[in-house]
């Protein structure tokens, strides 16, 4: 895999060139920045810049009045090549608060290993319905310690407005929901994203995550998706490089109104 190429087509495709991902957002392009505007208890972000030391400041104080004056929290999406080089701490600067740094990594699908299944009395299911969503979200409260009321909502909206855009499992050790992920397959690009990937501490070091990302790359390659992109953890980031993913870059939120 051509790392800079790969790299040089997500940043196109997937901050410069997106798509609004629902029914009540919007994508907007004023020239130094692109930013999704989502409705008033969805996420609204900056996903990408076009900034140097010269308006770098400017720009991060029309973009916090414009979302506050729509009454919006939002996060400016910061990733290591994003200029200028101190970006990070001039939004810092003006009241946005970090958020803990994650890897950006990427896998060609067809290079993936997907024949990982979950260990003796583990079944995986996919997820279409409101009782699916409350297993998942469940998996999320007990592994990440906090409600998770709007991921509930933003699934079940995705399943009922454009089901073929997001794909949810949920591992199953008979009737005790174990790990947990989705991934949202984003159209007219060459990209996958894996997300909210989380198992019971009980349960770690089964495969059962490895599992579910299998589950997840022969979906995608069946619908004909090129890459899968991650935005891995510390803790996630050694699983999936020994399944073949790469690390291009890093990435980090910045919070602002929360």
């Amino acid at each position: 895999m051509d790392r800079d190429a790969v790299l040089a087509r997500f940043d196109r495709q997937m901050r410069q060139d997106v798509r609004a991902d629902g029914p009540n957002a919007r994508v907007e392009r004023t020239g130094a920045v692109v930013r999704r505007v989502g409705a008033e208890d969805d996420w609204s972000a900056v996903l990408w810049s076009d900034l140097d030391e010269a308006t770098a400041d400017a720009e991060i104080a029309e973009q916090a009045r414009y979302f506050s004056s729509l009454g919006r929290e939002f996060e400016w999406k910061l990733y290591g090549y994003d200029a200028p080089r101190d970006l990070g701490a001039r939004l810092g600067a003006a009241g946005f608060v970090p958020e803990p740094e994650e890897t950006l990594m990427i896998a060609e699908t067809a290079a993936l290993r997907t024949d990982a299944e979950p260990p003796p009395g583990v079944q995986v299911h996919r997820v279409t319905d409101a009782a699916g969503v409350d297993l998942v979200v469940q998996v999320h409260e007990t592994v990440f310690g906090m409600r998770h009321a709007f991921l509930r909502k933003q699934l079940l909206d995705q399943l009922a407005h454009d089901p073929d855009a997001v794909s949810i499992v949920v591992a199953m050790a008979g009737e005790l929901p174990v790990c947990s992920a989705r991934m949202e397959l984003y159209a007219s690009t060459d990209f996958a994203g894996l997300w909210g990937g989380g198992t019971l501490p009980a349960w770690r070091g089964r495969g059962i995550y490895r599992a579910l990302v299998a589950h997840r790359a022969r979906i995608a390659a069946a619908r004909g998706f090129r890459y899968l992109q991650v935005d891995a953890s510390d803790d996630s980031r050694p699983v999936l490089q020994r399944l073949g993913f790469a690390p291009l870059t890093t990435t980090r939120p910045y919070l602002y109104g929360a």
